[in-house]
């Protein structure tokens, strides 16, 4: 009989975790890329990007730069003037759940050939029998499992959690010195 421990130890565990990381990895490069984006245009300025992302340049060859400003009681702010903050989110709490279910039956099936052949000596009759044992590998098909009701389930469940994380305080200084420096103001401290 097959070893059940063996069929669950033969799971590419490895791979489906390398798989799960690397995925988690280049999602939150594309999160820290989007968030950098939003910060950007929440500074009331940004640089003018295409649909891909590529920097769009003037004449000269310089980027071409887009006033993202607003109109707050009709002074044009920049919207980290006005408080805000741009939002950058952090994987966290990663599982992976396997289930398998592995189900397997063994069944003999054998053939016995008999040849037989009498001989009298002194009123004994001996008989002779020959037979051979062999090994057979089949692969498991349609046929395999109905006849010997073979199954191997499996089931993954790959699991993450996406939460906000507050702006580093170094990025919250450096905007209140900006924007006292802007105004001619001394920042204050949080």
């Amino acid at each position: 009989m097959p070893n059940v421990g063996q069929e669950l130890l033969n799971v590419p565990m490895g791979d489906m975790i390398r798989e799960m990381a690397t995925a988690i990895a280049e999602a939150q490069l594309e999160l820290d890329k989007s968030g950098m984006l939003v910060a950007e245009m929440m500074s009331g300025e940004a640089l003018l990007r295409d649909a891909e992302g590529n920097l769009q340049l003037d004449g000269s060859g310089k980027p071409i730069r887009v006033d993202t400003k607003v109109s707050f009681a009709g002074t044009p702010a920049s919207m980290m003037e006005l408080g805000f903050a741009p939002n950058f989110y952090q994987f966290v709490d990663t599982i992976i759940e396997v289930k398998i279910a592995i189900k397997m039956t063994e069944s003999t099936e054998s053939k016995v050939a008999t040849q037989s052949t009498t001989k009298t000596a002194g009123g004994l009759r001996l008989f002779k029998r020959s037979g051979t044992t062999q090994a057979v590998v089949t692969t498991v098909d349609a046929s395999y499992t109905r006849k010997y009701d073979y199954s191997v389930e499996g089931a993954s469940l790959l699991r993450t959690k996406l939460v906000p994380v507050p702006p580093p305080a170094l990025f919250e200084e450096r905007v209140r010195a900006l924007i006292a420096a802007k105004s001619g103001t001394t920042p204050t401290a949080k």
